[in-house]
Protein backbone atom coordinates (compact mmCIF):
# COMPACT_ATOMS: atom_id res chain seq x y z
CA UNK A 1 0.00 0.00 0.00
CA UNK A 2 2.57 2.41 0.49
CA UNK A 3 4.00 2.37 -3.20
CA UNK A 4 0.52 3.16 -3.91
CA UNK A 5 0.49 5.99 -1.96
CA UNK A 6 4.06 7.49 -3.21
CA UNK A 7 2.21 7.09 -6.71
CA UNK A 8 -1.04 8.80 -5.32
CA UNK A 9 1.30 11.76 -4.37
CA UNK A 10 3.83 11.57 -6.83
CA UNK A 11 0.62 12.08 -9.78
CA UNK A 12 -1.10 14.78 -7.79
CA UNK A 13 1.45 17.02 -8.27
CA UNK A 14 0.93 16.59 -12.42
CA UNK A 15 -0.82 19.54 -13.77
CA UNK A 16 -3.84 18.30 -15.92
CA UNK A 17 -6.30 20.46 -17.27
CA UNK A 18 -9.81 19.66 -16.43
CA UNK A 19 -11.93 17.75 -18.93
CA UNK A 20 -15.99 16.57 -19.31
CA UNK A 21 -16.99 13.69 -21.14
CA UNK A 22 -18.01 15.04 -24.53
CA UNK A 23 -14.95 17.07 -25.11
CA UNK A 24 -12.29 16.47 -27.70
CA UNK A 25 -9.12 16.35 -26.35
CA UNK A 26 -5.48 15.81 -27.60
CA UNK A 27 -3.61 12.94 -25.72
CA UNK A 28 0.33 12.86 -26.35
CA UNK A 29 1.07 9.17 -25.60
CA UNK A 30 5.10 8.05 -24.94
CA UNK A 31 5.15 4.94 -27.08
CA UNK A 32 8.24 2.44 -26.56
CA UNK A 33 9.24 0.34 -29.91
CA UNK A 34 12.21 -1.75 -28.12
CA UNK A 35 14.66 0.65 -27.36
CA UNK A 36 13.20 3.35 -28.79
CA UNK A 37 10.55 6.38 -27.55
CA UNK A 38 7.94 8.55 -29.36
CA UNK A 39 5.16 10.69 -28.70
CA UNK A 40 2.33 9.96 -30.47
CA UNK A 41 -0.82 12.10 -30.36
CA UNK A 42 -4.29 10.60 -30.17
CA UNK A 43 -7.54 13.42 -30.74
CA UNK A 44 -11.11 12.09 -30.33
CA UNK A 45 -13.98 13.01 -27.76
CA UNK A 46 -14.05 12.02 -24.59
CA UNK A 47 -17.17 8.98 -24.06
CA UNK A 48 -16.17 7.82 -20.71
CA UNK A 49 -14.53 8.55 -17.31
CA UNK A 50 -14.49 5.85 -14.61
CA UNK A 51 -12.90 5.30 -11.36
CA UNK A 52 -11.84 7.75 -8.96
CA UNK A 53 -8.16 8.48 -7.53
CA UNK A 54 -5.34 7.45 -8.75
CA UNK A 55 -7.52 4.43 -10.79
CA UNK A 56 -9.12 7.25 -12.71
CA UNK A 57 -9.32 6.44 -16.33
CA UNK A 58 -10.95 8.09 -19.47
CA UNK A 59 -11.75 6.81 -22.83
CA UNK A 60 -11.27 8.66 -25.71
CA UNK A 61 -12.94 7.75 -29.17
CA UNK A 62 -12.20 8.92 -32.80
CA UNK A 63 -13.10 7.57 -36.40
CA UNK A 64 -9.68 6.99 -38.42
CA UNK A 65 -10.42 5.58 -42.34
CA UNK A 66 -13.64 4.74 -41.26
CA UNK A 67 -13.24 2.46 -38.28
CA UNK A 68 -14.04 3.58 -34.79
CA UNK A 69 -11.24 3.33 -32.48
CA UNK A 70 -11.36 3.62 -29.10
CA UNK A 71 -8.74 4.19 -26.36
CA UNK A 72 -8.45 4.02 -22.42
CA UNK A 73 -6.22 5.93 -20.70
CA UNK A 74 -5.37 6.48 -17.15
CA UNK A 75 -5.23 9.57 -16.49
CA UNK A 76 -2.06 9.45 -13.67
CA UNK A 77 -0.03 7.08 -16.04
CA UNK A 78 3.34 7.91 -16.70
CA UNK A 79 2.97 6.82 -19.85
CA UNK A 80 0.30 10.24 -20.52
CA UNK A 81 2.42 13.29 -21.32
CA UNK A 82 0.25 16.01 -21.91
CA UNK A 83 -3.84 16.32 -22.32
CA UNK A 84 -5.19 19.49 -24.64
CA UNK A 85 -9.00 20.42 -24.50
CA UNK A 86 -9.35 21.43 -28.38
CA UNK A 87 -13.16 22.09 -27.88
CA UNK A 88 -15.96 21.93 -25.47
CA UNK A 89 -18.84 19.57 -26.02
CA UNK A 90 -22.28 19.51 -24.57
CA UNK A 91 -24.07 16.53 -23.86
CA UNK A 92 -26.97 15.76 -21.19
CA UNK A 93 -25.10 11.88 -21.03
CA UNK A 94 -22.39 11.08 -18.36
CA UNK A 95 -21.29 8.39 -20.80
CA UNK A 96 -21.82 8.73 -24.29
CA UNK A 97 -21.23 4.92 -25.73
CA UNK A 98 -24.56 5.82 -28.35
CA UNK A 99 -21.56 7.44 -30.31
CA UNK A 100 -20.80 3.56 -31.12
CA UNK A 101 -24.04 3.39 -33.40
CA UNK A 102 -23.99 6.66 -35.20
CA UNK A 103 -22.02 7.73 -37.94
CA UNK A 104 -20.96 10.66 -40.08
CA UNK A 105 -22.57 13.89 -38.75
CA UNK A 106 -24.66 12.26 -36.29
CA UNK A 107 -22.02 11.07 -34.50
CA UNK A 108 -20.73 14.09 -33.63
CA UNK A 109 -21.03 16.55 -30.06
CA UNK A 110 -22.31 19.86 -30.05
CA UNK A 111 -20.35 22.38 -29.10
CA UNK A 112 -21.06 24.64 -25.82
CA UNK A 113 -20.90 28.37 -26.58
CA UNK A 114 -19.65 29.74 -23.50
Amino acid sequence: MDALKLIAEDSAKKELPVFEIGDTIRINVNIREGERERIQVFEGTVIARKGSGISETFTVRRVSYGVGVERVFPIHSPNVKGIEIIRKGRVRRAKLYYLRDRVGKAAKVKEQIR
